[in-house]
């Protein structure tokens, strides 16, 4: 397979952003990319930022609270992802929201939906992200997110393009 798929869809409606990603690595491997501290901080954020988890405990009722940071290691920007829901290699779901360094919340936030499914040594994400409010949904496009994630996905990929799943992180 020459070209992986990547779909990112608007839909202002619905106030959803629809995201469909191919990688060519085996779900197990992907599962771990986006559910352990230790490979998330090496690639959720789009270069030339950083992330910076400062507490994760990936399980439901769980949360992660991360830093973006620049090069410098300057934090940009806090944020929180409440973890609502998780199916072992298959489902995970979080409610996700700026914050500040204590924790506090800046809502509106956003609800994040990630579905996972392996073909032929492939394996998709399908991401839905439904915002609390039009607004905050405008905001996030006017500030780059399309390009930004893509550029964070795209790190996933040569992360896992590197890598095997007998290595550890």
């Amino acid at each position: 397979m020459n070209s992986l798929l990547f779909d990112f869809t608007v839909d202002k409606e619905s106030k959803t952003v629809f995201i469909a990603r191919e990688f060519k690595a085996k779900l197990p491997l992907v599962w771990d990319a986006f559910t352990k501290q230790e490979i998330l901080d090496k690639w959720w954020a789009p270069k030339p930022f950083i992330s910076k988890t400062k507490s994760m405990e990936f399980k439901e009722g769980g949360r992660r609270f991360y830093a973006m940071t620049n090069a410098e290691g300057e934090v940009l920007g806090w944020q929180m992802h409440d973890y609502t829901s998780i199916s072992p290699k298959t489902n995970f779901k979080f409610f996700n929201a700026f914050a500040d360094k204590d924790e506090n919340l800046q809502l509106p936030g956003s609800h994040w939906d990630f579905t996972f499914s392996e073909q032929d040594g492939v394996t998709t994400v399908n991401i839905t992200i439904y915002n609390d409010s039009l607004e905050r949904m405008e905001r996030m496009i006017e500030m780059g997110f399309k390009e930004g994630f893509t550029a964070t996905l795209n790190e996933l990929d040569k992360l896992l393009t590197n890598q095997t799943h007998d290595v550890t992180p």
